[in-house]
């Protein structure tokens, strides 16, 4: 009984002790749970804390850096800012707090075209009045999401005033040196006419010099004016191309042009000055060299006259060569001479501006130290390149590579042939002989050579039979007379003197001395073909050398023409007038373009005989033979001419802008001073035709 009273009590005692604990139990779980909470809450606040401070250290030090690069920022709702950092505050004079909230904008005093950007952004400059001036900012312009969600525009500027300041200073200096370049165009033109202008009158009157027919003295003296007044101008020439190439003006010309023409007239221009230093000069042409090239013949021709030139003055004993080669697509220029040679440490110098060997040399060769300079130049306008080569004590070569393109109407070349012809040259010449003994090859004959009087006895004595015999008279003139005869005394007919113009004159007649003829140094091709062709082949027609001393007839193909010259120099007008009456001409001369245009109209209007042809100075006072060529034209115009006036320009500059004036203002031709007569023939001989055309009409 008592036990089960116990253990009902018991019973009683848990159902009502144990949910008191059990709650008990559970509060404390949850208070443990809390304080778990609460620390983990702490923890989060802690790292937010921290997160809040990293954010804050980053914008200010983004701040920062933005505001130590200078850069503006701004950020606008519509026209209110709503945020603007320290720089672009510093463009009123403000600070940034006092432009939030505002609507302040800068005045605009220029700016750029705007341009749109990948993404949708712009940019643009523009000049604004600041607080501190005018500045030029250079600004990127975005839109971006603001903190409520609506759309700002940011823009984010950069003063570029000091590049803008450099930009325009370039576009002035640019401005400038443009101006500086018209104005020394200007001035070469000028310089290159008032330079030509005397020399057309020097070189113009020793041509009709040399046709009156003078002595041998005289002529002497005529050959003399005239190799120093083509000195004279081809020194000018160097100057003045040089300043065009310096100033970006030179122009080529590409026309076909007779390259074997071109390189004798060189050699025989070039020669009486090396013949009167006692050098001999020789020029040689491949046979395979088309005859006619296309390209700027000008500027080939004062490249050939510049290398052979500063050959000829370098070298004091022995001679000079100029050949020409074909390579493929390309012609090769060689110039050697036998003087003394270039330091290899020299050979890339001599190409610089005023560059010579020495002080010594400079001082005793007159020159301005161009002639190389302005040849390199030249070949690399001509797209090609020059190379030096030289051994002190043996001479140097110099040679000029350009491309090559043969003219379409280049005729094939004309070699004769002579397979059973054995011929003996007796030359001292180190380049002379070689080229002709070249040349005599192509035709099939062989060649001895012999460089003195006993080693052409010994040829003579030979078992090879001798043809013919070409004897130059370097050797001397007494041994030249004696080889002579003993070239005779062997029964040979054909025995040639070979002379320089000067010794021409002074031999006498070659057949008395015991030669069957002679030739002219620097020798031609064809003259060469053309005597020894007379000799060899006995039916041809014996073809006079044409390097003889003496009056030259002078054609007269303006018979019945009358010309007007418009010149203002006495001097050219006295040249042009005399020259065009040497051809037959009736010549009436105008001092001005004014006077020129009067006596146009005057023939216009049948008060004066009818005019055939214009030759109009580009530069003269009044009126310039450019405006007055425009007034006949719009003379004829009115007046309902059918045949215009052939008008030609003359002028000291004959470049592509100067042909292109002359062309725009109605001139037919543009001839250069000095005037060719050759040029000057050619329109003679056109309207002579056209004349004798009308007349038999």
């Amino acid at each position: 009984m008592a036990s089960s009273i116990w253990s009902w009590l018991a019973l009683a005692f848990a159902a009502l002790l144990l949910p008191a604990v059990g709650g008990a139990l559970s509060l404390l779980r949850q208070r443990g749970g809390l304080r778990r909470q609460v620390a983990a809450l702490s923890h989060e606040v802690e790292v937010l804390n921290d997160r809040l401070w990293n954010l804050a250290d980053s914008e200010e030090r983004y701040r920062s850096l933005i505001e130590a690069q200078g850069d503006l920022i701004v950020r606008r709702d519509g026209v209110r800012i709503v945020y603007a950092n320290r720089a672009y505050a510093a463009l009123f004079g403000a600070g940034e707090q006092d432009l939030v909230g505002s609507e302040m904008l800068l005045p605009q005093l220029a700016s750029r075209p705007l341009v749109l950007l990948e993404g949708g952004a712009r940019s643009f400059d523009e000049c604004l009045a600041t607080y501190e001036g005018e500045r030029w900012i250079s600004w990127i312009e975005t839109a971006v999401p603001g903190p409520d969600g609506r759309t700002l525009i940011q823009r984010v500027g950069r003063d570029i005033s000091a590049r803008v300041a450099s930009e325009d200073a370039l576009v002035e200096a640019r401005a400038r040196a443009e101006a500086a370049n018209e104005a020394k165009s200007r001035f070469l033109a000028t310089v290159s006419h008032e330079f030509r202008t005397p020399l057309n009158g020097i070189l113009g009157m020793a041509d009709l010099l040399t046709d009156t027919g003078p002595d041998a003295e005289q002529a002497t003296y005529v050959a003399a004016l005239r190799t120093s007044g083509e000195a004279l101008l081809a020194l000018v020439d160097d100057i003045l191309d040089f300043a065009k190439v310096e100033a970006g003006k030179l122009e080529l010309v590409e026309e076909p042009f007779d390259m074997v023409q071109l390189v004798e007239t060189v050699a025989e221009l070039m020669a009486p000055r090396a013949q009167a230093k006692g050098l001999e000069l020789a020029a040689h042409i491949a046979p395979d060299l088309p005859s006619r090239l296309v390209g700027d013949r000008d500027r080939l021709r004062q490249i050939l006259l510049n290398l052979v030139g500063n050959a000829v003055k370098f070298t004091e004993a022995g001679g000079v060569g100029l050949s020409l080669a074909r390579f493929d697509d390309r012609l090769e220029i060689t110039v050697a001479d036998t003087g003394p040679g270039i330091p290899a440490d020299r050979l890339d110098t001599i190409f610089g501006e005023f560059e010579q060997l020495d002080q010594g040399a400079a001082a005793r060769q007159a020159g301005t130290g161009l002639g190389l300079a302005i040849v390199r130049r030249l070949a690399r306008l001509m797209e090609g390149e020059v190379r030096a080569e030289s051994r002190l004590g043996e001479g140097a070569i110099f040679r000029v590579i350009l491309p090559l393109r043969a003219a379409s109407d280049a005729p094939e070349a004309r070699i004769p042939h002579w397979p059973d012809q054995h011929v003996l040259l007796v030359s001292p010449a180190p380049f002379a002989v070689r080229f002709l003994a070249e040349t005599i090859r192509t035709t099939g004959a062989s060649v001895s050579v012999a460089g003195t009087v006993e080693a052409a006895r010994a040829k003579l004595a030979g078992p090879m039979p001798v043809t013919a015999v070409l004897i130059d008279h370097a050797l001397g003139d007494v041994p030249a007379k004696e080889l002579a005869t003993a070239v005779a005394a062997t029964g040979i007919r054909d025995c040639l003197i070979l002379l320089s113009p000067h010794a021409r004159r002074q031999f006498g007649a070659p057949q008395a001395a015991g030669f069957s003829g002679f030739l002219i140094k620097p020798v031609r091709t064809r003259s060469l073909y053309e005597r020894l062709g007379n000799r060899f082949q006995p039916g041809r027609p014996v073809v006079a050398d044409a390097a003889v001393s003496g009056a030259m007839p002078v054609r007269q193909p303006g018979t019945g023409l009358t010309v007007l010259v418009a010149e203002d120099n006495e001097i050219n007008a006295l040249l042009a007038t005399r020259t065009l009456e040497r051809f037959g001409c009736t010549a009436i001369w105008a001092r001005d373009g004014r006077e020129a245009l009067k006596r146009v109209e005057a023939s216009f209007a049948g008060a004066a005989p009818p005019l055939t042809l214009a030759l109009l100075d580009v530069r003269m006072p009044v009126m310039t033979g450019l405006d007055c060529a425009r007034t006949i034209r719009a003379l004829e115009r009115r007046l309902g001419r059918a045949a215009p006036l052939p008008l030609v320009a003359v002028t000291a500059n004959v470049s592509a802008a100067d042909r292109a004036a002359a062309f725009a203002a109605g001139m037919d031709d543009c001839l250069a001073k000095p005037l060719e007569r050759e040029a000057l023939l050619r329109w003679l001989e056109r309207l002579s035709q056209g004349l004798a055309g009308s007349l038999s009409a």
